[in-house]
């Protein structure tokens, strides 16, 4: 039998966004990456995600065909003017990652006060 082997595989995350009153989340996919391996950079308008999943090596026997290795993944999503940059938080959970990007206090939706002469 041959053994395959593969250098670190590129990935786009599977991602969803959700917009809310207050701001938008994103929800990214991302199986075996750690806070460790994560990076979220702002650059004026351009958030850029990239994450690198690590595995133990199969330490017993002699491992023939290996799916479990390293793989890197980015995304990278242009910001409108409404998001406010300074409140972003993110909270990395059993591989998904949940960015909460605000709405800036005037892009918030709000009632019109309706007065009468």
């Amino acid at each position: 039998m041959q053994k395959d082997t593969e250098t670190t595989r590129q990935v786009v995350p599977a991602t969803d966004i959700l917009e809310m009153d207050d701001g938008f989340h994103i929800l990214m996919d991302l199986p075996g990456v750690g806070a460790e391996g994560l990076a979220i950079d702002l650059e004026e308008n351009e958030l850029t995600i990239r994450g690198t999943s690590t595995y133990a090596p199969v330490d017993k026997g002699n491992a023939m065909h290996v799916e479990f290795d390293a793989v890197s993944y980015a995304r990278t999503f242009t910001l409108s003017d409404i998001v406010d940059r300074e409140r972003i938080k993110a909270t990395l959970r059993d591989g998904q990652l949940d960015l909460f990007l605000p709405k800036a206090e005037a892009a918030k939706p709000r009632r019109i006060e309706i007065r009468t002469a």
